[in-house]
């Protein structure tokens, strides 16, 4: 898949709450053809000490309006500077990069399967766009999305959009308490497929799940991607085949062939 260097136009930032913004980018030609768990490296613009671009989800791809959507969690310079853009600013990105979740091989098949997607955090950000891939589709998928507290729980409205969604907060504000791997969901319901992103933790407890039931499962890695071409080497990552570069052969693998189980 061919990646371009574009300045992308941006339509809003939307504030979800004190931490999170929603950043909706356009451009003035037909956005390039991107896939469900691939990524961006943006240029952050603020000095020095933030030369090196930012790697962020895919969120979300709206066609009709040729619009990019990345949901940013300003956790430092970087990041806190791209909750300060404003609508008619420009962020220079490059994408796509990476390789995305694993899709269905027919529509028949997609309506047969039961999926399930599972999100921490703001890792829940590229199971939106997957999942309203998936439902386009035929497909019903299931969203088990989890967060500290009920206002850490992002976008789902969105989420409800395209299938069942089911929530867990750590503090018990939202949806089941506990973590996701507690949800009743698991206890009554079986799946055919699963993939997560989220912190490393759930992640990996989401796999230990996905083993014990045996059902194929595949997670989107968040290892540092400074560079997203696989050249700096930051984000290596040691699995059964020996070092990979997460932004390059990844982001999303197939859980077997990582050292989590």
């Amino acid at each position: 898949m061919n990646k371009y260097v574009l300045d992308l136009r941006v339509v809003s930032v939307d504030a979800l709450s004190e931490k999170y913004v929603l950043i909706k980018l356009t451009y003035d030609e037909l956005l390039p053809d991107m896939i469900p768990g691939q990524f961006v490296e943006v240029l952050v613009n603020n000095g020095s000490h933030t030369f090196l671009r930012r790697p962020i989800s895919i969120n979300y791809v709206d066609i009709e309006k040729n619009q990019l959507w990345l949901l940013v969690a300003m956790v430092g310079d970087g990041t806190r500077s791209l909750g300060k853009l404003k609508s008619g600013d420009t962020l220079n990105c490059v994408l796509p990069l990476g390789n995305g979740f694993t899709y269905p091989d027919t529509v028949m098949q997609a309506a047969e399967k039961r999926f399930l997607l599972v999100g921490g955090g703001v890792g829940v950000a590229p199971l939106l766009y997957f999942g309203k891939e998936l439902h386009d589709m035929g497909a019903v998928p299931s969203f088990l999305l989890g967060a500290r507290t009920a206002k850490d729980l992002l976008l789902v409205e969105e989420f409800m959009r395209f299938g069942n969604v089911y929530l867990t907060t750590e503090d018990g504000s939202g949806g089941e308490k506990g973590f996701v791997t507690d949800h009743s969901i698991l206890k009554h319901e079986q799946f055919d497929q699963i993939s997560t992103c989220g912190p490393l933790p759930m992640m990996k407890a989401v796999a230990r799940y996905a083993a014990q039931v045996n059902t194929y499962c595949e997670a989107s890695l968040e290892n540092m991607m400074a560079c997203g071409l696989g050249a700096c080497l930051c984000c290596v990552e040691k699995t059964k085949e020996g070092n990979v570069c997460v932004c390059k052969e990844g982001p999303v693998f197939n859980v077997k062939k990582l050292l989590w189980l």
